[in-house]
């Protein structure tokens, strides 16, 4: 293999990013930080203890809601009627009527904003027929992300035996709604709002939406036995993490656990895209229909760096010397070595930018004929 290394001046140490490297400061059963791109743990505890979740659970409602969004089976402007059964609900509401309609993006603004109980089955009737195939679909979804701690009985988070998840599942479910769900932050950033043309006032059940800085989400949640839930997410520099709290005695201490993580994750790490420090050498390719075949880093190149060991990085570029082909698309040539001082940090895989297939007979009896025309020309 070609070894081609090029320094990259003061860039952070990309590190492995310690899981509960020190103790912070939170009151909960339960908790974990996850950075949302790489989906690396950053600081856990207990985060696979089952606990009950509370209106957390929405979570998942939302992010139903959304996939059908934005696959095209539902759209904000559709009209839902509320059924008698949704407009029953008890807990946080907005008080529908039975039979009064509303459409999908007020009901999932009051989902958001207001952990609406009556909204979210109004929508869980809506998408899937009724509130248990809709809890079935959620089953269904938790098992798709590896949602291994997690049983949903309802679509609310109401008190119900068998309602539980933990501290992870939800930091895993999370992350699946805000990084490919984006726009769903128009809705879970509203700090005040309203329903039905203003009659109806909406304010955050998350109080850190409006007092801590880059907060994007996401949901709280509170029950006699659940106590104080919270999946809080927030953005600066251009990472965004997600601090899950369970079973915090109080409200307060909800919100300071979670803000305990969110600082601890802002102060020691940062996210980076990584980029080649030089142009990427072609590979020779034999028997090919092309003599060589250009690399591509590919876009999954996100690292978490430890500011804390902050230093020099150096890339190397590592290729085959040669490959045969055929050469498919997207093939691993080579890796991109991230090191810091003598410690390996990444390899990052260098792909084929384009197919190269293999020449076929006719193609190599051609090439050979020409050869010889050459070279009985240059006998000439």
């Amino acid at each position: 293999m070609k070894r081609l290394a090029a320094a990259v001046l003061a860039v952070l140490l990309l590190a492995a990013p310690p899981v509960k490297a020190e103790n912070l400061a939170v009151d909960a059963a339960a908790c974990i930080l996850m950075e949302k791109e790489t989906g690396q743990v950053l600081y856990a505890v207990e985060e696979h203890q089952q606990l009950e979740p509370a209106s957390v659970t929405k979570v998942m409602t939302i992010l139903l809601v959304m996939e059908a969004i934005d696959q095209g089976q539902l759209s904000y402007e559709d009209t839902v009627t509320a059924s008698a059964y949704a407009a029953s609900m008890g807990g946080s509401q907005v008080y529908l009527k039975e039979n009064e309609q509303m459409s999908v993006e007020d009901l999932l603004k009051a989902v958001c904003v207001a952990s609406g109980n009556d909204a979210a089955v109004a929508l869980a009737e809506h998408l899937c027929g009724s509130a248990e195939a809709f809890v079935a679909r959620m089953n269904q979804r938790a098992a798709e992300l590896g949602m291994a701690d997690t049983h949903f009985v309802n679509c609310t988070g109401l008190p119900a035996e068998g309602h539980v998840t933990s501290a992870y599942d939800i930091a895993l479910m999370s992350r699946e709604l805000i990084l490919h769900h984006p726009d769903v932050r128009r809705f879970t950033t509203i700090w005040m709002d309203s329903l039905r043309n203003g009659a109806f006032t909406l304010s955050n059940t998350n109080r850190l939406i409006r007092y801590y800085e880059g907060a994007t989400g996401l949901k709280t949640g509170s029950t006699d036995g659940a106590l104080y839930c919270l999946s809080a997410t927030a953005e600066r520099d251009g990472m965004e993490l997600i601090a899950v709290i369970l079973k915090s005695p109080t409200s307060d201490k909800r919100f300071e656990g979670a803000k305990a993580l969110l600082n601890y994750g802002f102060a020691n790490y940062a996210l980076t895209h990584v980029q080649p420090a030089e142009p990427l050498p072609a590979v020779p390719v034999t028997m090919g229909t092309a003599p060589s075949v250009s690399l591509t880093l590919g876009e999954d190149n996100a690292l978490l760096l430890e500011k804390s060991s902050a230093a020099g990085l150096t890339q190397e570029i590592i290729v085959e010397e040669e490959v045969k082909a055929p050469v498919e698309l997207g093939q691993q040539l080579g890796v991109l070595r991230c090191t810091a001082g003598e410690e390996v940090v990444a390899e990052l895989p260098l792909t084929a930018a384009e197919a190269v297939p293999r020449l076929t007979y006719g193609q190599v009896l051609l090439r050979m004929l020409r050869c010889a025309f050459l070279l009985e020309g240059f006998g000439r």
